[in-house]
């Protein structure tokens, strides 16, 4: 099931839907990223949305796995090997996207109340910052510490060392917001990009 889910998660929806339908490779432009945020920024709303669904399924039905093959296994620690994938895809030089949309997938099959407390943190942290970096950093960390209050070790473990994996994929955005040039986003999913007032 982990090598199965892995596959899965090596799936490269950004440079599949980017070739196939703009003849572009997503990693050629803006931030060089294959993931959604950066598909939406370069390709635009409608590759964008196909890209998030995409890589949240590919977590989804990889923690579905279990059930599937009818074995008394933790969902969450299968969906594991999809988010590894997607972030280590063998199908595109093991350089892949920050693992965001992939790990939402899985919670929504382990834990569906605990998903939509976490696309609720999302989209509230995302609409006061305005940067998608920011949401995730942030959700990922509050998602953690909502973790605590379900009583399950197993799910708070995974939080953790998800956040702290976040924030290291994020670091360039973390200069990035430290020096005000870091992309901004509103909800009608265009994005600008912020810069440094002259003073």
């Amino acid at each position: 099931m982990c090598v199965i889910g892995y596959l899965l998660g090596s799936i490269p929806s950004g440079v599949w839907i980017g070739k196939l339908m703009y003849g572009k490779d997503v990693r050629d432009y803006g931030s060089g990223n294959m993931g959604t945020t950066n598909t939406f920024r370069v390709l635009g709303k409608k590759a964008g949305i196909i890209v998030l669904v995409m890589d949240m399924f590919k977590g989804t039905l990889t923690a579905l796995l279990p059930m599937m093959f009818g074995m008394h296994v933790n969902a969450l620690l299968i969906g594991l090997s999809a988010i590894i994938g997607h972030v280590f895809p063998i199908f595109a030089g093991f350089k892949g996207g920050k693992a965001v949309a992939t790990s939402v997938g899985v919670l929504l099959v382990y834990n569906p109340e605990f998903f939509l407390i976490a696309w609720v943190i999302f989209l509230i942290t995302l609409y006061v910052s305005s940067m998608v970096s920011v949401a995730s950093m942030v959700g990922f960390t509050l998602i953690t510490v909502v973790s605590l209050f379900y009583n399950d070790p197993i799910l708070t473990i995974v939080a953790l060392a998800l956040t702290i994996f976040i924030f290291i994929r994020h670091w360039g955005n973390i200069e990035r917001i430290k020096n005000g040039t870091e992309n901004m986003v509103h909800f009608g999913l265009l994005y600008r990009k912020k810069q440094k007032e002259n003073k």
